[in-house]
């Protein structure tokens, strides 16, 4: 499965990218690499094609790579699910005036660096009901190393709804990628959420190039 399939479409919609659904077993530091690896070479293979990137056609010409931080098992975590079924539709704020609805679908409890954190997961209410996206989750967020790093405007991740009755979720940083706005203003981005502004930096997944 591409990470973003209809570039354009999605943009419009929701977070321009879907990752891999998320692998029911926490990897191995080996099996994490392969994973980190696929999942760069399919972003770098996908801003290189006319259909798929948000790069404009000069520079794609010279396109070779994102920068990405280095592949750092620490930023790999497992996570508790906790639902939220009484959460109501809400108008997200993007990088225009466009204000599409999502609902929260729950929050994301994890260490990480010996700390306690959390992140809200979010479902947009328009793209659930196309195939193939009905548990399809999207979680934005900011840390600290945003403006100094990583894009200043945040980054996103992507994950599949777990199996029912399932509360254990992989949460990998070294997923995380830069919403298409950073490339091109064209493009309408959902800006991360109050709740999701982390007060860490995760020095993992797509850096900034600017």
């Amino acid at each position: 499965m591409n990470y973003r399939p209809l570039l354009l479409l999605l943009s419009l919609l929701a977070p321009p990218a879907l990752a891999q659904q998320t692998p029911p077993e926490h990897f191995s530091p080996a099996a994490h690499q392969q994973s980190v690896l696929h999942f760069q070479e399919t972003l770098n293979k996908e801003f290189s094609n006319p259909a798929e990137s948000p790069l404009t056609a000069d520079e794609r010409k010279h396109f070779k790579t994102l920068p990405f931080y280095p592949t750092s098992y620490e930023y790999y975590v497992e996570a508790t699910l906790l639902r939220d079924s009484l959460a109501q539709p809400f108008e997200m704020v993007t990088s225009t005036a466009r204000r599409p609805l999502y609902r929260k679908y729950g929050t994301l409890r994890f260490v990480l660096n010996g700390q306690p954190q959390q992140l809200a997961v979010y479902q947009n209410l328009e793209l659930m009901k196309r195939p193939g996206f009905a548990d399809y989750l999207f979680v934005p967020f900011t840390d600290l190393t945003n403006g100094h790093g990583s894009y200043g405007g945040g980054r996103y991740l992507d994950l599949r709804i777990p199996p029912a009755g399932s509360t254990v979720m992989q949460l990998d940083f070294n997923q995380a990628y830069n919403p298409s706005c950073a490339y091109n203003h064209q493009y309408s981005c959902p800006v991360p959420p109050a709740e999701n502004r982390l007060s860490i930096a995760i020095p993992a997944g797509v850096q900034s190039d600017h």
